[in-house]
Parts: C-alpha cells; structure tokens; sequence
C-alpha cells in the first residue's frame, strides 16, 4: 500500500477507535487537519525481511545492564550509535527516560513477533523440526547410522532363530 494512502487509512481508523472508546476530544482538533506521516517500507522476501526485522524482534527499549546510575531525579544510560562501537553515555531528566522508554512498550492487545508462526505457543510445528528442515534448506547431508542390537546370548536353536 503507498505510504500516503495508509497515512490516511491509518489516521482514520485511530480517530475512529479514539470516537469509540470516547477519547477523541482529549486532542487537538489540529491533529486532525495535518497531514501524517506513517512509514511504510518493503522488506522484501525471506531472507531479507528476516535480516530487517531480527534487530527488533528479541530487543527491549533498554536493558538493565545499561542503565549506569539513578540519582537526583536524573537517569545515566550507556548506548552506542548506529554504525558506532564506541559507547556513549547519556543524562535524562526521569520523566524524560520515561516517556522514551514507553514509547517502546507496545499497546493492550498488540503481541510481539516473536509469538508468530512456528514460535507460537499453538504451533504445531515443534522446534526440532525447524531446525532440521532449516538445516536440509541450507544443502547439509545427514547419514543416518544404526547399529545391530545385541541380544543376550542364549544357548540353543531357538535362541539363533530368534535373534539377529
């Protein structure tokens, strides 16, 4: 869908859940008459949509190993920009720090990725047999071996017409 179009798909149907749940008039009536900008990117197929999304699927906002110091009302955050292995440290006023990180806490009814496809809890694909159909997907050769049971040895005819 182009991005204009599901801007405006995407506005409107906000504003109707906003009308529904009796909101709508805790905005700006301005919010309504400009333009919106949602960004829509192709990802392309398989394995290039995997190397686009895994960055996002698995990560929260900030874990608690980088969080360096809380104090006076102020929140210091180690962090490393794109492209960058030099790590950086960052001051927030509290309020601030929050109101960033819950940008990243998804909505009631919204589920992470993660919960999706083989990985769902109803999956009836276990694990296991993703990995092998991966495994064969990417050309690996399995031999399978089997070994000749031994049985126990017995005395007698029967014992050899029976057994291996």
């Amino acid at each position: 869908m182009p991005a204009k179009a599901l801007s405006i798909v995407f506005r409107a149907k906000l504003r109707d859940i906003l009308g529904r749940e009796g909101l709508l008039n805790l905005l700006a009536p301005a919010v309504w008459s400009r333009d919106w900008v949602v960004h829509s990117q192709a990802a392309g197929d398989g394995p290039q949509s995997l190397r686009y999304l895994a960055p996002y699927v698995f990560r929260v906002a900030i874990g608690d190993h980088l969080i360096v110091s809380c104090d006076d009302g102020k929140v210091t955050f180690a962090y490393r920009r794109v492209g960058s292995k030099r790590p950086r440290k960052m001051t927030l006023d509290a309020m601030e720090f929050l109101r960033r990180f819950l940008q990243h806490v998804l909505p009631a009814g919204f589920q992470k990725v993660r919960h999706y496809g083989f990985l769902s809890p109803n999956s009836a694909t276990s694990i296991e047999a993703v990995r092998w159909l991966v495994t064969l997907y990417n050309g690996a050769a399995f031999t399978l071996l089997a070994r000749r049971a031994r049985l126990p040895q017995a005395h007698g005819a029967s014992a050899a017409m029976n057994g291996w």
